[in-house]
C-alpha cells in the first residue's frame, strides 16, 4: 500500500430502503515516522552502536510501528563496519493482498568511535597488539613528511 492509495468498499456506504448504497473509500495518508522511513513495503532505518559493539557483537531492542519489540543481534566476530546494511526479513510494512508477508526492515549501521586520548598509552599499546597489524610505510628521501589535521568543511 502506499501514501495516497485509496481503498474502496463497494456498496457498503450508507444503506437506506430504497436507494442503492453507495461507496466507502479509504485514502491512505502516510505520516513522518522518527525512526523508520518507508520505501514501498521496505522499512528503513540508522542504527548507532559503539565501536566494542561493532567488533564483539551485541544485541539491540528494535520497537515495531505495530508496538512489538523485536531483538538483532551481531555475534562476536562477526564485524559491524560503519556505513554496513543489513536487513531483517519480514519486519517491513505489510504486503497489499498478501496479509502474511511483510517487507523488509533495512538498517544502516553507524559506528560510534570514542574521542581522542580515551585510551592511556599502555593501553593503547595492548589493543594494538589484539588487532591485525598495520602496514609500517618505509620513508625515503624522495618523501615529505605532513601532519594531518581536522578539517571543517562548513567554515569555508
Amino acid at each position: 500500500m502506499k501514501d495516497g492509495q485509496k481503498i474502496t468498499f463497494h456498496g457498503e456506504g450508507d444503506q437506506e430502503p430504497g436507494l442503492e448504497p453507495g461507496d466507502i473509500i479509504i485514502v491512505l495518508d502516510q505520516k513522518d515516522h522518527a525512526v523508520f522511513t518507508r520505501r514501498g513495503e521496505d522499512l528503513f532505518m540508522c542504527m548507532d552502536i559503539q565501536l566494542v559493539e561493532a567488533l564483539c557483537g551485541f544485541q539491540k531492542p528494535i520497537s515495531t510501528l505495530d508496538n512489538r519489540t523485536i531483538v538483532i543481534t551481531s555475534h562476536p566476530g562477526q564485524i559491524v563496519k560503519h556505513g554496513d546494511i543489513k536487513c531483517v526479513l519480514n519486519e517491513g510494512m505489510p504486503i497489499y493482498r498478501r496479509p502474511y508477508e511483510k517487507g523488509r526492515l533495512i538498517i544502516e549501521f553507524k559506528v560510534n568511535f570514542p574521542e581522542n586520548g580515551f585510551l592511556s598509552p599502555d593501553k593503547l599499546s595492548l589493543l594494538e597488539k589484539l588487532l591485525p597489524e598495520r602496514k609500517e610505510v618505509e620513508e625515503t628521501d624522495e618523501m615529505d613528511q605532513v601532519e594531518l589535521v581536522d578539517f571543517d568543511p562548513n567554515q569555508e
